[in-house]
């Protein structure tokens, strides 16, 4: 791009202060405003990162005319109405993950961008990580032949806090929307949409989903097991098993790291990568190029994929 795109921050939670600090690994994007429930919150973070415009109301941000596209970082249940109003005033959005808490809140979201003809993206930056390129690019190649299935968890330990986000049903708390749709995102990149779900889910203290076991079936034959837990710290760890060769991705799998390709007989080929801060940049490049070029959504996070990954685990959801 001739100018970097022009962000608006809205929301001044943790991955929000990811976000901000990642963009300073790239020429593509820069922050010119930010927006928070309050002035003093919303100055923190301007203060912090050198951001000129901040505002106490997400209207007057998203309003703002040196703001091209917005980032909605709140918790996944206001990513529906902030979206919606992102939208309405004529900007593109790349949008938190989990994408909203229904799927009916997503479809509306994708439905009012394509007819305003907007760009929309779900913010799942593991997509966009070298060593995911690079899965991806070898299992086109055929690397490991048949895909069989597909293994990934995602386990964290936190404390009982039940105003913590992850156990406060008014923040959308639950493991499976703020953990697990990484397993299930990854799995969908990999496989598609399951056929077939079935699932252990029991709920955490506060009656929200703690811990989830899913098992998809696909079309193909393939299968998807994957775990998540808000209750310990697991391997996070993932493997692309095939009838040829298998790809197994160190921990953390869903941030930038290394794996390895391991053929039928044994042998063993480790693939390494370097990146800088997070690895969240890579999305913001993506959004940049995007509508550099007047795309409407990336190939690589389609639109109705995350429509699809919002049914899916709506579907898990129900085993609670």
């Amino acid at each position: 791009m001739s100018e970097p795109l022009r962000w608006g921050v809205l929301g001044t939670g943790g991955i929000a202060h990811t976000f901000a600090s990642d963009l300073v690994f790239t020429d593509e994007g820069i922050i010119t405003a930010v927006g928070s429930r309050t002035k003093n919150r919303a100055d923190a973070f301007g203060d912090e990162f050198s951001i000129p415009h901040r505002y106490s109301s997400y209207e007057d941000l998203v309003a703002d005319p040196d703001v091209d596209v917005i980032y909605v970082a709140t918790p996944h249940p206001f990513h529906h109405a902030y979206t919606r109003l992102a939208l309405e005033h004529d900007k593109p959005a790349l949008v938190e993950k989990a994408f909203t808490m229904t799927a009916d809140e997503a479809r509306d979201l994708v439905a009012l961008a394509r007819e305003k003809k907007l760009f929309l993206m779900e913010a799942m930056w593991t997509r966009f990580l070298p060593h995911v390129k690079a899965t991806r690019e070898l299992i086109a190649q055929g690397a490991l032949g048949e895909l069989v299935s597909v293994s990934a968890d995602h386990g964290q330990w936190f404390e009982k806090d039940p105003s913590f986000r992850l156990f406060d049903p008014t923040l959308g708390g639950g493991a499976l929307l703020d953990l697990g749709v990484y397993p299930v995102s990854f799995a969908s990149m990999i496989l598609g949409t399951p056929n077939r779900i079935s699932a252990l889910v029991d709920p955490a203290f506060t009656g929200v989903d703690g811990q989830a076991s899913m098992l998809f079936g696909y079309e193909s034959g393939a299968q998807a097991i994957l775990t998540c837990t808000s209750f310990a710290r697991s391997a996070t760890r993932a493997s692309i098993v095939g009838t040829e060769a298998r790809i197994d991705v160190e921990g953390d799998f869903y941030a930038p790291t290394s794996f390895s390709l391991i053929q039928r007989n044994g042998e063993s080929r480790r693939f390494e990568f370097s990146d800088e801060g997070r690895g969240l940049y890579h999305e913001a490049d993506e959004v940049a190029q995007c509508i550099a070029v007047g795309k409407l959504e990336s190939s690589l996070m389609p639109l109705d994929e995350t429509v699809t990954i919002m049914e899916t685990m709506e579907k898990v959801l129900a085993f609670l």
